[in-house]
């Protein structure tokens, strides 16, 4: 017979608390599950795993939503451009000068820009002229470098083609220009550009080497008459005697180009003019 004073308790360290009426050494040994805890690292990869398992099993919903939005996008855009002319068209008839021509057609946009590029290639064209003619009207310059007026010089005979070739396509009215035309001009002063160019370094590079000591001795003398020929100081009678001369010693090595022989000719009458009385 149980004592009426006698307290059922739990063993020391048992974690289940004591029955009615069941003695308290029934429970020893035996503990209270503890509630587990998950590591936080575990937890973030579970939500992962979730994640990643609702797109593998609606991952078709890609394909509408992505219609959704280019609807909506493209609506977005329309909605943007009307009211960009809303207010241009607003603008316009609150300022009808500020705007005249802002709306050109775009044909005349176009020919505009064509313009502006053929404008560009006479440039070019013009800068490339600008070095011949540096040549060309400097008699002592060509008789340093013979080749540039040498005709039996392939690389002189590309360059004068090209130069010629050029002038041909060089358009009258800038506004008339087709697109294919300014193409065409274009490629041809490139190739007149580097046709020069590549005539020009070899002129400097080979110089009077392909003459005789004799030969190069009479560039030399010609060179010099040149010199008094174009010279203010001298005579009207020194200069035509040195330009003949020139002329004579040039005989057969070099043939200056009619540009050149006009040039020397007008500075030397020009002297002669302005020494009479």
């Amino acid at each position: 017979m149980a004592h009426p004073h006698r307290v059922w308790a739990a063993a020391p360290g048992a974690g289940l608390p004591p029955r009615a009426g069941v003695p308290a050494a029934a429970f020893a040994g035996c503990s209270r599950p503890s509630a587990r805890r998950v590591p936080p690292g575990r937890a973030y990869d579970g939500r992962v795993n979730e994640i990643l398992a609702f797109a593998g099993s609606y991952w078709w919903l890609v394909f509408p939503l992505s219609g959704v939005f280019a609807i909506w996008g493209k609506s977005w855009s329309d909605a943007t451009e009307r009211r960009h002319r809303r207010k241009v068209e607003l603008y316009r008839l609150k300022h009808p000068a500020t705007l005249h021509g802002a709306h050109a057609q775009p044909e005349q946009l176009q020919s505009r820009g064509r313009g502006r590029d053929v404008e560009h290639v006479e440039r070019m064209h013009d800068e490339v002229d600008r070095k011949w003619l540096s040549y060309e009207l400097d008699a002592a310059k060509l008789i340093d470098y013979p080749t540039m007026t040498d005709v039996r010089e392939p690389l002189t005979v590309a360059f004068l083609r090209a130069k010629r070739v050029a002038d041909s396509l060089r358009p009258e009215d800038r506004t008339g220009v087709s697109a294919e035309d300014l193409a065409e001009y274009r490629s041809a002063v490139t190739s007149y550009d580097v046709a020069f160019q590549v005539a020009e370094t070899e002129a400097r590079r080979v110089r009077a080497s392909g003459f005789t000591a004799a030969e190069r001795q009479r560039l030399e003398t010609a060179r010099k008459l040149v010199t008094v020929a174009v010279d203010d100081a001298a005579t009207a009678a020194e200069r035509q005697t040195a330009y003949r001369r020139a002329r004579r010693e040039l005989d057969g090595l070099i043939v200056l180009p009619d540009a050149t022989i006009s040039d020397l000719e007008e500075r030397i009458a020009g002297a002669i003019d302005q020494r009479r009385p």
